[in-house]
């Protein structure tokens, strides 16, 4: 019987090739994309390999928990994985970034790519270019020409300033100028609040609601996470008011059960879960289905890392929505590229004219380029069925 044989753990800071500002954390230029990544083992010889956004330590005290639960377990058992998870998360932690890891060795034992297994069909999937910092009008409008140029037909910006009229302009002053060539989207990125470096606008229903009116005025695409996303019945209030779709559902650590009340409640038109924070691969696939069944649309958010482009990039081609949706790629010049965002994978995500090839190979379709690990990442926990190894010093020097 194959079973889990051994857990490794590593944090990872590779360097972007310039300063990039994400705009939902004011005051914060990130030079690195940083992360914890795990490798699971069976004994056998099977891999499975996730990775999970953090800027060192956030993650440094799971693994002797990791090695509780899952060593000498059938990994095959998602059910069994995700009640660990939330046996985890007991201690004040979702980890469901952990679930990918397993469905990648379940996709290697089928010999199939993991959107194939999960039942998809679509080998090429068509995609949104996502911005992820705030641009004054004229920048904003250089952006949209240049992804336009590169192949897409939508483009989402992002808006985050304490004035709703300088956000409303900046909206309809791109959306304007692209009118009738691209379409424009906006992430208001209201759901959660990252003020450790800066402040940021917190917004009212009433705010939110003047802020449709305009984006439907000028055709936008999507609004999306327009209020704060505990706000159930706020956020149902505005969607039923909306002459343009409402989107979210990114961050909702609960997974299924709290999204899926969110769907019937009539919280978003497009549900966008991110099997790295809400849920895991399973729960995105029965959400979709969700979807399915209340006449919402569904496409998963992927801002965080490579592996977070890829997991939820599977979710979406088995989705059953590939036909009708775009699918998120993150991308900011000159900060935020693939050659960064996914820096120990043997071959960086790129698209081709606003299109992405799954990868065919089975499980997450990734080789992971273990020179680049070797020198960006640093391993601080290793356990096998026998014994643990912690190595602090890896951490010691981590800014």
């Amino acid at each position: 019987m194959q079973v889990l044989d051994r857990i490794e753990l590593y944090v990872v800071n590779a360097p972007l090739p310039a300063p990039f500002a994400p705009s939902w954390m004011p005051g914060t230029i990130r030079h690195n994309v940083s992360f914890t990544l795990a490798r699971f083992i069976t004994n056998d010889g099977v891999e499975g390999w996730s990775a999970f956004s953090g800027g060192g330590r956030d993650r440094a005290g799971i693994g002797d928990t990791l090695a509780n639960l899952f060593l000498g377990q059938d990994p095959d058992d998602i059910d069994a994985v995700s009640e660990k998870i939330h046996i985890m998360a007991v201690g004040g932690h979702f980890n469901w970034w952990l679930e990918p890891a397993f469905w990648d060795i379940k996709a290697k034992n089928a010999g199939l790519p993991l959107y194939k297994l999960l039942g998809g069909n679509h080998d090429r999937i068509r995609l949104y270019a996502s911005a992820g910092e705030l641009r004054e009008p004229m920048a904003r409008r250089d952006e949209a020409e240049a992804r336009f140029e590169d192949g897409f037909d939508t483009l989402k910006i992002r808006v985050h300033d304490f004035d709703e009229k300088v956000d409303i302009e900046h909206i309809s002053d791109v959306a304007l100028h692209m009118q009738g060539r691209m379409k424009i989207s906006v992430d208001c990125n209201q759901a959660f609040r990252l003020t450790q470096n800066g402040p940021a606008p917190l917004w009212s229903l009433d705010r939110a609601k003047r802020f449709v009116d305009a984006a439907a005025d000028v055709g936008l695409a999507w609004v999306e996470e327009p209020l704060f996303g505990e706000w159930h019945e706020e956020i149902a209030k505005l969607t039923a008011y909306s002459r343009v779709p409402i989107a979210g559902g990114e961050l909702h650590l609960m997974g299924y059960r709290e999204l899926a009340r969110m769907a019937k409640m009539g919280c978003y038109n497009i549900l966008q879960p991110d099997a790295m924070w809400a849920g895991g691969v399973k729960q995105g696939i029965e959400l979709s289905r969700l979807c399915r069944e209340q006449g919402l649309k569904f496409t998963p958010h992927c801002w965080s890392n490579g592996f977070g482009f890829i997991v939820n990039a599977h979710v979406f081609a088995a989705s059953g929505f590939a036909d009708e949706m775009l699918y998120e790629y993150p991308l900011a010049p000159p900060g935020w590229l693939p050659v960064g965002r996914d820096a120990i994978i043997d071959q960086p995500f790129m698209h081709d004219q606003g299109w992405f090839d799954m990868p065919q190979k089975p499980g997450l379709g990734i080789e992971i380029d273990h020179a680049a690990l070797a020198k960006y990442g640093r391993c601080f926990f290793k356990a096998d069925r026998q014994q643990r190894y912690w190595m602090p010093e890896a951490l010691a020097d981590l800014k």
